[in-house]
């Protein structure tokens, strides 16, 4: 209710504060299989890229998700990654996340936030 009104008179500050209700360090919150469906669709390169500065709970929720091969060959690339441009982590981290919003909204991740109104049961 509140954030349909914040959109009504300020649809881009809606949006902001929708990017902060999620953040790439939230990913350790989607289910298994939303990560797996993640991991289907999502550009190597830009997993690579976007795991540059992220967290070690983040990066061991992926590779838990990945073959054996895959999350091999994802740590050898994020290894052999030179120097990158913080700005353009952001932006892959962004993508990823727009991803897992339209993998929620599509029924395919479940995220799960907190309380008791989100018990898996």
């Amino acid at each position: 209710n509140v954030m349909a009104r914040v959109e009504e008179k300020d649809p881009e500050l809606a949006e902001e504060i929708r990017k902060l209700m999620f953040v790439f360090e939230d990913i350790v919150f989607v289910d298994d299989r939303g990560i797996q469906e993640l991991l289907k669709i999502v550009d190597n390169q830009k997993l690579t890229i976007a795991l540059k500065t992220a967290p070690e709970e983040v990066k061991t929720k992926l590779f838990n998700n990945m073959s054996n091969r895959a999350a091999t060959l994802l740590k050898e690339d994020l290894e052999a990654l030179g120097p990158t441009k913080l700005s353009d982590v952001e932006k892959a981290q962004q993508e990823i996340v727009q991803q897992v919003k339209d993998l929620e909204a599509k029924g395919k991740a479940i995220i799960s936030r907190g309380g008791e109104g989100d018990a898996m049961v």
